[in-house]
């Protein structure tokens, strides 16, 4: 027991250290995790040859990621990908395993061996890809959609490979391969529904399988986990969830499929459920952990004994895999009509192999297909191929996405045909409010903005803006800066914003300036550039939604309302302070222990007020708060009772 808890440790501290430190530089969680591998496998040895027996064990990930992907997809959506799935994801198959088999029939290989050498490079890595696609928010993304149609594909297919592959055995080796494909078939006939079956009877095991996923997911699962629910304890719809996940996989196996296949379709069947999210929440955190599990074993598990002796063809077939797949992907995002930036995402996210490929060859090798000498190497391939995708997906951050990105935006400034009271210097979110609340008071404005896609997708619902840098000034006399009252400033870049207030306000000082901070500190250099009016974005709404916790915390409306004024009027009191000695302040010590003392100073005053009542309780302006009605909390009570 205690070296069960060594290994653990070993393995969680070597994940909580190198994970966070990839993410701060910007490599991704799963290079973190490969890179604990290494470390703690082939370069310090604390781990050894128990990885491979946890690598099966944290491939149940994989199971329990398609069941979240799963849960995400309404089958409505899944048929309005079939055009992709079976197109996009059967020619990338198909293709990439045709050329790779070619290049292994070059390179001497027998026929069944290239072609099966084929069919496992064919394959990308859905663990890795879904993860950093969910990291870097580009799911969402054409290039990501499509990629995901291609790898649930892949899945899907990993079924017809593990029947064919057996097929392929190489003749000097059937006989052995028979004795141990016996021996294997009687392994699974303890554990196998449909060992020494008819076909026809297989096939009615098969369909009773997915019909007992579909229909028992469909009409069994809601009382299953209302009656759960109603017990109120959490813990027993984690042990449910975990059942549910289990069950299936365990059937699906039983029946001689894929459990990721079958969890994937018990996850689409519950998609509409009113219990997905609580399912989410119950399964993502397993999920991370084996999935993490999973990448440090492919880590731990580089022979470098064997990388060594055999580093130029590991690397030249690893390069070569990696440009063969890249190449095909790209041919076909041109077919597909993917375009820009999204056909690089679906090229490089795709160009690695997969997971499954370590399946593969475990099973080729027992069933005598491919020699072992030969699927130790391609092992590491696939695991360097694996190592290198986070680097792809940088190259991608850094290099593809801003050049698409420049040349989007790298166009001549439109022509500006409007003039108005009001320039508007940017159209986000917060700029498109102001234009809206403006021009449905009949206020004349003219909108820039420099982001293409931004004035695209505003002529699309009839907004009409213009392209073009506000903080150019010849611009800015296009748009009428001269005649006009008001500029309001609502740049996402701080440094563009404060720099366009200050030749604002000196070459037009009789124009308004109202700008948009981002925080006390943007505050304070817009006011000190000339701003006339400054909001920060999120304050008004902080205050807001902090009266409304109030309110739902038992707090009566009145008195909430008279707090968030307090601390206004307070915030208020202070801010004068507070930007004076900001002022003073050098440039390198603008936040001096004298304004953190005066900002504490805020802060206790604003608890003790929020302690105290208040006595002006007579309103003193038009639109003050006045007090309710004496007796009115009384009547309310007995409202309500």
């Amino acid at each position: 027991m205690t070296a069960y808890f060594i290994q653990a440790f070993i393995y969680l501290c070597a994940a909580v250290i190198a994970v966070p430190l990839a993410k701060r530089l910007g490599l991704g969680s799963v290079l973190g995790y490969l890179i604990a591998g290494v470390v703690i496998g082939p370069i310090i040895g604390l781990v050894g040859s128990e990885t491979n027996t946890l690598q099966h064990f944290a491939e149940f990930g994989v199971v329990m990621m398609l069941f979240l992907v799963g849960l995400e997809l309404e089958p409505r959506m899944l048929w309005d990908m079939r055009n992709k799935l079976i197109g996009l994801g059967g020619l990338q198959i198909g293709i990439t395993t045709l050329v790779i088999t070619a290049a292994g029939l070059y390179f001497g290989l027998v026929w069944s061996v290239a072609f099966t050498v084929g069919l496992i490079f064919a394959l990308s890595s859905t663990a890795i890809v879904l993860q950093t696609f969910n990291e870097k928010d580009l799911a969402k993304t054409e290039g990501g959609k499509n990629a995901f149609s291609v790898l649930l594909f892949q899945d899907i297919a990993v079924i017809p490979m593990l029947a064919l592959i057996p097929l392929l055995a190489l003749p000097e080796l059937i006989e052995k391969a028979q004795s141990i494909a016996g021996q294997t078939a009687e392994h699974h006939e303890e554990l196998s529904l449909v060992a020494g079956l008819p076909g026809w009877a297989y096939g009615i095991v098969l369909l009773l399988a997915i019909a007992v996923v579909v229909v028992g997911g469909h009409y069994l699962s809601r009382p299953l986990f209302r009656y759960v629910a109603n017990s109120g304890l959490r813990e027993i719809f984690t042990a449910t969830a975990l059942m549910l996940v289990i069950g299936i996989a365990a059937l699906m196996s039983l029946v001689g499929l894929s459990p990721a296949l079958g969890t994937f379709l018990a996850g689409v069947v519950l998609a509409n459920s009113e219990f997905r999210h609580e399912l989410e929440s119950n399964i993502e955190p397993f999920k991370g952990l084996l999935l993490g599990l999973f990448f440090i074993t492919v880590g731990a598990g580089i022979d470098f004994g064997v990388l060594a002796s055999n580093i130029g063809p590991v690397l030249g077939l690893t390069a070569g895999v990696m440009l063969i797949k890249a190449l095909v992907l790209f041919g076909l995002a041109f077919i597909f009509k993917i375009k820009n930036s999204d056909r690089w995402l679906f090229a490089l996210s795709l160009a690695q192999a997969g997971e499954f490929g370590f399946v593969l060859l475990s099973f080729t090798v027992q069933n005598h297909v491919i020699p072992s000498d030969l699927a130790q190497m391609l092992s590491l391939v696939v695991a360097l191929s694996m190592f290198l995708t986070p680097g792809l997906f940088i190259f991608y951050d850094k290099v593809i996405l801003p050049r698409f990105e420049h040349s989007e935006n790298d166009r001549e400034a439109d022509e500006i045909t409007e003039k108005g009271t009001v320039i508007i210097a940017g159209i986000g979110r917060f700029g498109q409010m102001v234009n809206r609340f403006l021009r449905a008071n009949k206020i004349e404005t003219v909108v820039l903005d420099h982001q293409i896609s931004q004035v695209e997708n505003l002529k699309k619902v009839n907004v009409k803006s213009f392209y073009g840098d506000a903080t150019r000034p010849d611009l800015l006399h296009t748009a009428g800066i001269e005649d006009a009252s008001m500029i309001v400033i609502a740049i996402d870049n701080n440094e563009r914003a404060v720099e366009l207030t200050k030749y604002v306000k000196h070459t037009y000082p009789k124009v308004k300036i109202f700008a948009r901070a981002f925080d006390r500190g943007h505050h304070f250099e817009l006011k000190l550039a000339g701003a006339d009016f400054i909001v920060s974005e999120t304050y008004h709404s902080a205050l807001e939604l902090g009266k409304e916790a109030l309110i739902s915390l038992g707090v009566h409306p009145f008195k909430a309302e008279q707090k968030k004024a307090t601390l206004r009027e307070l915030e208020l009191y202070y801010k004068d302070s507070l930007y004076e000695m900001w002022k003073e302040n050098s440039e390198d010590s603008k936040y001096s222990t004298h304004f953190r003392d005066l900002f504490i100073e805020l802060e206790t005053s604003i608890a003790k007020a929020m302690k105290s009542e208040r006595f002006d309780e007579q309103a003193k302006v038009e639109r003050g708060w006045t007090p309710p009605p004496k007796g009115y909390e009384k009547k309310i009570n007995e409202d309500e009772s």
